[in-house]
């Protein structure tokens, strides 16, 4: 991989941050870019501001209010009760239709104006929540189509792409970020700090992989 600059599409969250610090590792020149789509969980942002400054990479925020207003969903919509699960043959409440299209979308224009062709984002086909836009086949078209757009050779990369929340763990863990992540991100659709509201899909997620993640580590150490 060419040590150059890369973009991380940044949220504050779990994932998100596990990459920023990925992204650390793999590049020389990292930036940070965040959203303000509607979210109810908006303070995601400002702590996205202050992982930023403390890991010293360059941050933005934009503001992409249009996103949440286009369709209807719980994580925008005050008046829509969340979905504590994924229902049978349908798409969770909390899925924000074209989120990630966008997102990944101004990031390009956002990457080209600054000359970096790398962009890094969290999604996880593994453990996708049943989003169709975090899956490997979205990504891959999506990475044509820039190139395309544009006429330039971005590189998007999904470093959680095909591993779970407790893999993910692991991999903060790696890279020494571990604790920072799990009390200073937010992951929380209902906006709490660090472990969460503890019944919000998003939080059930993240709670059962560090779970899985120390039951394994403490594992490996009693038998060494």
């Amino acid at each position: 991989m060419n040590k150059e600059s890369a973009l991380v599409v940044f949220s504050g969250g779990q994932d998100s941050t596990t990459c920023l610090f990925w992204a650390k590792r793999e590049f020389k020149k990292v930036y940070a870019l965040s959203f303000l789509y509607g979210q109810k969980h908006k303070k995601e942002v400002e702590l996205a501001k202050a992982i930023a400054c403390e890991a010293e990479v360059e941050f933005e925020v934009m503001d992409v209010s249009f996103v949440g207003q286009l369709g209807h969903n719980s994580l925008t919509d005050t008046s829509i009760a969340m979905d504590q699960d994924k229902p049978a043959g349908s798409f969770p409440n909390t899925f924000v239709p074209g989120r990630n299209l966008f997102f990944l979308s101004i990031a390009a224009v956002y990457a080209r104006e600054k000359g970096i062709n790398h962009i890094v984002t969290g999604v996880s086909q593994t453990d996708f929540s049943g989003y169709p836009d975090c899956r490997d086949a979205f990504i891959k078209s999506l990475n044509v189509t820039l190139n395309l757009a544009m006429d330039e050779q971005f590189v998007i990369h999904t470093p959680l792409m095909w591993i779970d929340k407790a893999q993910t763990w692991a991999l903060a863990d790696e890279l020494g970020v571990l604790e920072l992540i799990r009390q200073d991100t937010l992951t929380c659709y209902n906006g709490i700090q660090g472990d969460g509201c503890g019944h919000c899909p998003a939080c059930k997620l993240r709670r059962q992989g560090l779970e899985e993640y120390l039951r394994k580590k403490d594992s490996i150490a009693l038998s060494e």
